[in-house]
């Protein structure tokens, strides 16, 4: 006989009476009332002491906000906010602009944050303020656009952080999960929360899923060369005949190498060796104690030497060259170094992957730039020289606080699920080291200074460059969404090469933009024959064409030379001058 209690459906937690929900609103509207009387008092007193002592104006004021755009702010913010809790109440309010962006917001997609009135009030609430918030420092008068660009980047990531649903009280979701899995999952996200403050980063995939040289970086090689600052990778041809010219990668040392050979369906670099390409990549040490005198000219050196030891292993007159973000930058810093020393020829052609030259406009990296953070940088490098990964890997998420933090923070601390397996994801975390006095160097004379396009403004090896004079071949990839190196500002660096150039705008951002293999069918991209002097020109009459730009690269760069050559003898790694050291993905990309 079944026993009739294990039947039973089990008891639902009490619902909240009306009253109980209007006393909870009255206390909140309460609350806000409070919150925006002293935020008014608080900037009344401030406008006070601006006109009585001006010399107190922040950095980068030129003038005081009017008191009364602060004062109608206000009143506009209060209008909303009560518009909020006469819905909550039951009353009629006439429906806000919030509500259309708020269907939007993924953080709020759960049914249950308009269900319930309570949490349906908490969304409203913060959606308003944080409107509100972002929208005054658009309305601020008197700041200089770098300020208010700094300002804007910290009051949005303000917003982000404030989110209710980043708080497990105020998250229905987090709150249902616990009651259905009687707090397993508030104990799953605390492991995975403790885990991530004992390594000192935040996980993003499963810490088990993947291994370089198992699963990640498997196209076949051999590393061919090393130095105290890098191994040079040489791939195994997959076609009877290759293309004369080779070609040599220069991935970002910010990164390891295998974001362009994530798996055989993923990889840049197998897709090169089958379309016919003796392949070259450059795999960068990761920095340590012996690294510390490390500066911007030896990472240029180091990639004028790795196109030097492949043209001699292979007897070759010139290579191809492709140079990922700030390896790109040093990249156009060796090109105009070996046009100063009337080498040129060296290079047959340069291949720009997101890469900036000009950093008049580069994005929010820039608020990364200010003294206090190169005073960070400089007291977390001078113990050991070096800057740690984790660091650099922090500033990176937060320029996409919303889906690389806090998404996180939802997902595996507050609901404590598991983690998912994506080699993208393990590469992201896969963080190396900078040396401290290299990476100083960089933000200060190439994000702050803008050094790069000013001519003999950098020297290298003593030679000082001009970006003007290079008259290499080029070819130069954007993400339209890329937040790291903006569209933008990749497109200046068709003002200061006086070659021929090809620019080509790629659907997505600064990954998924480059890594977009033709078979998976995603994304566009648009190109522009015609000569122009802005990226809005060249967007209006740009030219889309649906999926991967790789194959319209590999048409360029045989445009360059057609001439093809057997496959054997140097071109097989190991078999020429360069003999195999040991078998590829190399050791230093497996180095902590």
């Amino acid at each position: 006989m079944t026993d009739e209690k294990s039947s039973e459906t089990p008891a639902s937690p009490p619902i909240p009476t009306l009253e109980d929900m209007r006393q909870w609103t009255s206390v909140m509207a309460r609350a806000q009332q409070m919150m925006l009387e002293h935020m008014a008092g608080q900037m009344q007193g401030a406008a006070a002491k601006a006109v009585a002592a001006p010399a107190l104006q922040w950095p980068g004021m030129t003038a005081f906000p009017d008191p009364a755009e602060i004062a109608r702010t206000q009143v506009e913010l209060w209008t909303e906010g009560m518009s909020v809790w006469q819905r909550t109440l039951g009353g009629y309010a006439p429906p806000t602009a919030l509500q259309g962006q708020a269907d939007t917001d993924k953080r709020f997609a759960a049914p249950e944050w308009r269900q319930h009135p309570l949490f349906d009030m908490l969304r409203q609430t913060y959606l308003l303020v944080s409107e509100r918030l972002l929208g005054s420092v658009d309305a601020l008068d008197g700041l200089d656009d770098k300020t208010k660009e700094k300002l804007r980047f910290t009051t949005k990531a303000f917003v982000d952080a404030m989110s209710p649903s980043n708080l497990a009280v105020t998250n229905p979701e987090v709150l249902e999960r616990a009651l259905e899995t009687k707090g397993e999952s508030l104990l799953k996200g605390l492991e995975n929360m403790l885990r991530d403050l004992s390594k000192g980063q935040l996980t993003h995939t499963d810490p088990e899923a993947f291994e370089v040289g198992r699963n990640v970086a498997t196209t076949p090689g051999k590393v061919v060369k090393q130095t105290p600052l890098y191994q040079l990778i040489q791939y195994s041809p997959t076609t009877d005949q290759v293309f004369e010219t080779p070609l040599v990668i220069f991935p970002p040392w910010i990164n390891r190498f295998y974001i362009l050979d994530l798996n055989p369906k993923k990889s840049f670099i197998k897709w090169a060796v089958d379309q016919g390409l003796t392949v070259f990549v450059v795999s960068w040490k990761s920095a340590d104690e012996s690294m510390a005198d490390l500066k911007m000219d030896d990472y240029v050196l180091a990639e004028i030497e790795a196109i030097d030891a492949v043209r001699d292993a292979l007897k070759v007159k010139s290579v191809h060259t492709v140079g990922y973000c700030v390896a790109g930058t040093k990249l156009a810093a060796a090109l105009a170094l070996l046009e100063a020393r009337g080498e040129a020829d060296k290079v047959a052609s340069a291949t720009f992957f997101t890469a900036q030259v000009d950093f008049s406009e580069a994005g929010d990296l820039l608020q990364f730039t200010g003294d206090e953070q190169l005073e960070l940088v400089r007291q977390l490098s001078a113990e050991k020289g070096y800057l740690d990964g984790r660091y650099m890997a922090a500033a990176f998420n937060l320029l996409r606080g919303q889906d690389l933090v806090w998404n996180y923070v939802v997902n595996h601390y507050l609901m404590g699920q598991d983690y998912p397996q994506f080699d993208l994801l393990h590469w992201n975390g896969d963080t190396t080291n900078l040396p401290g006095k290299w990476h100083l160097e960089y933000l200060t004379q190439f994000y702050r200074e803008n050094r790069l396009v000013q001519p003999g403004a950098v020297e290298i090896d003593g030679t000082p460059i001009v970006l003007n004079k290079v008259r290499t071949p080029t070819y130069v990839q954007a993400g339209r969404d890329d937040h790291i190196a903006p569209a933008k500002s990749v497109w200046k660096i068709t003002h200061h090469f006086q070659g021929p150039l090809r620019f080509v705008l790629a659907g997505s951002g600064h990954i998924a933009g480059v890594v977009n293999p033709p078979d998976a069918q995603k994304y566009q991209y648009w190109t522009n024959d015609e000569k122009v002097e802005t990226l809005d020109g060249f967007i209006a009459g740009a030219k889309e064409t649906k999926g991967s730009w790789w194959p319209d690269w590999i048409r360029w760069i045989e445009a360059q030379g057609p001439k093809k050559v057997p496959a054997k003898g140097a071109r097989v790694p190991g078999k020429g001058k360069l003999k195999a050291l040991e078998d590829a993905p190399g050791s230093y990309v497996k180095a902590r």
